[in-house]
This record gives structure tokens, C-alpha cells and sequence, in this order.
């Protein structure tokens, strides 16, 4: 499904299908890579068909040529636990970064550990670019840029509250129209930047990073962006009784407030088709970048990798955001295109559980560079050659020290540091509504799962923590001094 005609943007780019080159391919002999990170994006799009009426057609282009992993997970539900694990190939458990980590000290310690993925690719002959959301937060790091694209951020953006729904000082929990132009949101200006890094003459291989920070809150955008979904979008599928059946500390994390706010306030229909536009904004502006790829001489040799930090709840489970260990914010869209690869068929997907934390390692392959000897996960690039290829492993993600669910083409386990399970079989199951841990005839599957979990833990990384109240660790003593630690 294409956009509708818009204001103020032609979107004739927008529509052009990746059917070739427009113009000859670069001779440079090493791939060029085009890392496209989006912020808060759950699985409500066309090609994962996580939502009915979600509009998503330059992704679902993305996704029909190259290979649609259709089983992505995150390291951890936040954004910068998520981020670091990815960009710096350690996942928490293995780095002690758990939390949120956003200051210059915490990535100091992390690069003087081992390069982050950018910096690796500039140390090996690449000139690096970046703008917007690339780690946890949007400024970019003087060693690991070239050159790195200041943005602005969302003061400038005026919001028509009385179109949508809003509460509290400023706009940080509005879910509603902009009423600024195009060129004023940021990432707009960030996909600009990319158009422009990508219409320029490159005489070495590059790395452009482009961080698309929609859908994350505030959900606001242009109101095209609105118009393209009924004011009674389709709700999720979600059991009344749903918790029930949890163990408490994954109650816990359940943002039951949230939840209650928006049922007090008959808001959920709002807040979800907000979100959709939102989202939908996030796919013009990749839409935009990609079109200014095709129509560049680096389109035969250009690498893209297209990604989302985590996944969003949106009322299942009683959950809002992210922060928990459920399907609906660990699962992510994850495409990955090499355009290398002759005569493949289109449309191709895997469905085994798959971690982000194998970026890392995937795009240092594909680029024929050494393998970095501290990386955490392995490469997907069998799976870029055949769909069909056995994983090497599943997916595993935490979210505090102990917290942890291993997800693969089945099922989904996950234990909490006390001792708390949780079992869903995917196949019969998909919205983890049964908890089949105590279930006598899952025991056998429940142990496999459990053997592949992290035997050993890193300490938790103390220095520096915001936007958690209370991490779960392993231990009471543990939490209780985290938690002396943490803002008041």
C-alpha cells in the first residue's frame, strides 16, 4: 500500500520499487554499509504483520528483497542496555551493563574494553557518519565519527493536543498531531542528512548510521501521518486475566498505571493509532534514505541493515512500553539486505529466534574484516545465503541482573532472579497467554531452554544509572544498594 498524495513533500521518490541500479555500481572493492536504527518499534508493521492496518511500505520493500528475520529479539527492553549490547557486541550479562548507562564515563570504560561497531569499520578503512539515535541518546562520539549530524530535538515541534490525547506539563506524554513542517521534526532532518551523505563522490567505503527516533514517545508526527488510519484502530489481542498466571516479578514489570490511565480516560484507541502514525512516519523517512541509495552509484555494493532497539507493549498483559520480557517488547524488525548476492530469491525470512547481538559480528563478516576477538554472538551470514541455514544459537535477552528469556522458533522461557518461570508454546500459543512452566508434559522442554541461559553473571555497573527506579538482581542485598544508588 502506497502513502496518500501529502503537502509540502513529493513523494514520488517514495514509491519507486527496488527493482536495480539506476546508475553503475561503485568499484570500491569492500561494501559499503547503510545501518538504519529505529527507536521503540514493536513487530505493527507489513512485513511482520504484528498489527492489521499498520502502513508500512518502504520496510516491506526492504524486507522483500532481502531477508526478513521474522523471529528478532533484543539484548535487554531499553534503549541503551540494547543499544551497548549491539553496538559494542556484549551482551548485559556478559558486560555488566544491564541499565541505563548514557553518560560519557560509561562509554569511555566500554570503548577502552573493546571498539564499538562504528569505530571498528573506521580503524579498518571506512569513513564513518551518523546522525540522530544511534547509541542512547542523539549526540554522536568524536572517536568512532567522521562526521556526525547534530539534529534538532523535539523543542521546536508544536502539538495539537485537542486532535489527539495528551497529559502532563509539555509534550512528553502527547499522542496527537504535529502542526510544524516536514523539515522541522528530526527525523526528517536525519534522513536528510543521509540522502546527503548518500548523493556525495566516496572514494573509500563508508559507514552511514542513521537513527530514526519515531515511533518512541512523544507519539506525535504530521497529521498526513494520522489520516491514514481510522479514528478506531484495531486493538491488540489480549486476555482480561492475562497476569494471572505470572510469577510477581514479572507482575512487576507490567506498567499496570499506564494501563489504568488510558482505560479511566477511554484513551487506548488514541494512544495505539498514534502510535501506528508514528510508525508510519518512522517508514517514510526510511523510505526517503533508501530512495536516495537507489538512486546512487553505491546501491550494487551497499550493505543495509535495518533494526528497532526493542519492542512496545501496548496493553497486553496490562504492559505500555517497554521494560519486561514478553514477546511484544522483545521482538523487533530485523532486515538485512546484501545486494551482493545474485539471483536470490525475494521474500526470504528466517524464523528461528535470532539476537541483535549478531549485528556485530554479521556486517564485520560481510565486509571480509577480521572477527574482533571480544564478540558476543556469531554471524547470520549462512542465513543471508540460505534461509533455510541452522542458527547457532537462539536468542536471549535480559532485563536486570537474573532476568532473563531465551526465545526460539517454538518457545519462549523465561526465569526471574527468584526462581520465577514463565513457558509459552509459540506454535499453539502466540500470545503467551498460557504459562506452561508447572505443566508436567513441558518439563523436558523447559530444561533445554534453562541449559541455555547465562551459567555465569557480570557484576552490575554501578556508575552511572537513570530512568530505573529499581533494578532486579540477584540478590536482595544487591538491589537494596542499587537502589540507595539510584535517583530519588
Amino acid at each position: 500500500m502506497r502513502y496518500p498524495q501529502l503537502p509540502r513533500v513529493a513523494l514520488a521518490l517514495s514509491c519507486i520499487v527496488f527493482s536495480g541500479p539506476l546508475v553503475a555500481s561503485t568499484d570500491l572493492e569492500r561494501p559499503n554499509i547503510l545501518f538504519i536504527a529505529i527507536d521503540d518499534m514493536n513487530d505493527w508493521t507489513g512485513f511482520l504483520g504484528g498489527h492489521p492496518e499498520a502502513i508500512t511500505p518502504n520496510m516491506d520493500r526492504l524486507a522483500a528483497r532481502g531477508v526478513n528475520f521474522t523471529n528478532a529479539h533484543c539484548s535487554a527492553p531499553g534503549c541503551s542496555p540494547s543499544r551497548n549490547a549491539l553496538l559494542y557486541g556484549k551482551e548485559p550479562f556478559n558486560s555488566g551493563y544491564y541499565a541505563f548507562y548514557n553518560d560519557e564515563r560509561s562509554h569511555d570504560a566500554q570503548r577502552a574494553a573493546y571498539p564499538s561497531l562504528p569505530t571498528y569499520f573506521k580503524e579498518n578503512g571506512y569513513r564513518t557518519y551518523g546522525a540522530g539515535k544511534i547509541h542512547h541518546g542523539t549526540k554522536g562520539h568524536p572517536s568512532e565519527w567522521t562526521d556526525f549530524a547534530q539534529t534538532a530535538g523535539n523543542e521546536k515541534l508544536k502539538v495539537d493536543k485537542a486532535a489527539g490525547y495528551a497529559f502532563g506539563e509539555g509534550i512528553k506524554m502527547s499522542f496527537a498531531p504535529t502542526t510544524n513542517p516536514y523539515d522541522e521534526h528530526p527525523d526528517y532532518q536525519v534522513a536528510s542528512y543521509g540522502m546527503d551523505v548518500l548523493a556525495r563522490d566516496h572514494d573509500q567505503p563508508f559507514f552511514l548510521a542513521v537513527g530514526i527516533v519515531k515511533p518512541h514517545l512523544p507519539f506525535i508526527c504530521p497529521p498526513e501521518f494520522f489520516d491514514l488510519y481510522p479514528e478506531d484502530v484495531t486493538p491488540p489481542n489480549i486476555l482480561p486475566n492475562d497476569l494471572a498466571d505470572i510469577p510477581a516479578v514479572g507482575q512487576a514489570m507490567a506498567k499496570i498505571s499506564d494501563d489504568t490511565r488510558f482505560t479511566k480516560d477511554e484513551a487506548w484507541t488514541r494512544v495505539r493509532r498514534s502510535y501506528l502514525a508514528c510508525i508510519s512516519w518512522a517508514d517514510y523517512n526510511v523510505g526517503r534514505v533508501l530512495d536516495a541509495l537507489e538512486a546512487s552509484p553505491y546501491v550494487d555494493n551497499t550493505i543495509i541493515v535495518l533494526w528497532s532497539d526493542h519492542g512496545y507493549g501496548m496493553g497486553e498483559k496490562r504492559h505500555f512500553r517497554k521494560f519486561a520480557l514478553w514477546e511484544e517488547t522483545t521482538r523487533v524488525p530485523f532486515i538485512l539486505l546484501d545486494p551482493r548476492q545474485q539471483n536470490t530469491p525475494v521474500n526470504r525470512s528466517v524464523g528461528g529466534g535470532v539476537s541483535l547481538i549478531n549485528i556485530y559480528p554479521t556486517l564485520v563478516d560481510l565486509a571480509g574484516l577480521d572477527q574482533p576477538g571480544h564478540l558476543d554472538g556469531f554471524s547470520l551470514a549462512p542465513q543471508l545465503a540460505d534461509q533455510n541455514a541452522p542458527l547457532a544459537g537462539p536468542a536471549i535477552c535480559s532485563w536486570g541482573r537474573g532476568n532473563y528469556t531465551v526465545r526460539t522458533s517454538s518457545y519462549r522461557y523465561t526465569r526471574y532472579f527468584d526462581g520465577g518461570e514463565e513457558l509459552y508454546a509459540h506454535v499453539t500459543d502466540p500470545n503467551e497467554w498460557h504459562n506452561l512452566a508447572d505443566h508436567p508434559a513441558h518439563q523436558g522442554e523447559k530444561q533445554k531452554l534453562a541449559a541455555k541461559l547465562p551459567s555465569t553473571e557480570a557484576p552490575l555497573v554501578l556508575d552511572y544509572i537513570t530512568g530505573v527506579r529499581a533494578i532486579l538482581s540477584a540478590d536482595e542485598t544487591t538491589r537494596n544498594a542499587l537502589n540507595e544508588r539510584l535517583p530519588k
